[in-house]
């Protein structure tokens, strides 16, 4: 049975004495410099603009660099095209809807088809998915991903990183993997989960690889529907000023998604009653 992994960050919490910190972050294949990691000041402006932009993509998904960038002069702010694209590179955002420039798996990684496409998904363990989304800090910004269960919308795992790299995706999955394995497992077409790390560990446990159609950001749209929870339900709410504030923050925010908050999609039911009953 999978569990939300939130005990071994609690354990780099005062209270074990008897081991240093560095050895409490080798146990956990912690890195050390995340634990401490303070963000870098980001030019206010451009910031700001990164606050913005994650906001209104969150509300409009549909919203390609031109829109956003109309969008966002006709509530007043200076900006061009280019810098809006800029930061959709950056924050790693697509429009929900077939377009021009979107961003590009590395060429070396291999596609695979969308395999969901009109199929019933009717039980725990048949689907998970995976993606990554930008959560800002008061003078920062870091990243989250999550893996969720489409059938009962558990979160199984996640994690935070201060860069945009491959390996706290890996970790993620293989945390997962570790304690249980699904049919199919989706992603986007991004580097990360394209990677031959990623699908490789994908393909030893015997798992079918899906990957969303160009610009088809609702191919994937329960890990869609979780970053609006997490948005407009815990880091809007909040103003967090370092990554363990954040890991803290969303840390009970995923305990309340799991556990005590009802989805309509579920008659009521909370992910937890659902996945963890089955």
């Amino acid at each position: 049975m999978i569990c939300l992994n939130l005990d071994r960050r609690e354990l780099l919490e005062p209270g074990y004495p008897g081991l240093s910190l560095r050895r409490q972050c080798e146990l956990l294949a912690l890195n050390r410099s995340s634990y401490y990691y303070q963000p870098t000041p980001v030019d206010e402006s451009t910031l700001r603009l990164l606050h913005l932009v994650d906001e209104a993509y969150t509300q409009y998904p549909f919203f390609g660099s031109r829109q956003m960038t109309r969008y966002l002069q006709s509530q007043g702010h200076v900006v061009g095209r280019a810098k809006i694209r800029s930061i959709y590179e950056q924050l790693g955002l697509h429009a929900t809807c077939p377009g021009p420039h979107l961003s590009q798996p590395h060429p070396a990684h291999k596609k695979y088809p969308y395999l969901l496409r009109n199929v019933a998904i009717t039980n725990c363990d048949h689907v998970w998915s995976t993606d990554i989304t930008y959560i800002r800090l008061h003078k920062g910004f870091v990243y989250l991903t999550a893996i969720i269960d489409w059938y009962s919308r558990y979160v199984l795992d996640w994690e935070l990183s201060i860069s945009l790299d491959t390996q706290f995706c890996l970790d993620t999955l293989a945390r997962v993997l570790s304690v249980g394995r699904c049919d199919i497992f989706n992603t986007d077409q991004g580097a990360q989960f394209t990677s031959h790390d990623f699908t490789g560990m994908l393909l030893k446990n015997e798992i079918k690889i899906s990957m969303d159609g160009k610009g088809r950001a609702l191919d994937n749209v329960f890990v869609e529907r979780l970053w609006r929870s997490v948005k407009y339900e815990c880091v809007y709410l909040n103003e967090w000023n370092s990554v363990k504030e954040a890991r803290d923050g969303l840390r009970e925010y995923f305990k309340f998604y799991n556990h005590v908050r009802p989805h309509s999609s579920l008659q009521g039911k909370t992910p937890a009653n659902i996945y963890l009953t089955r």
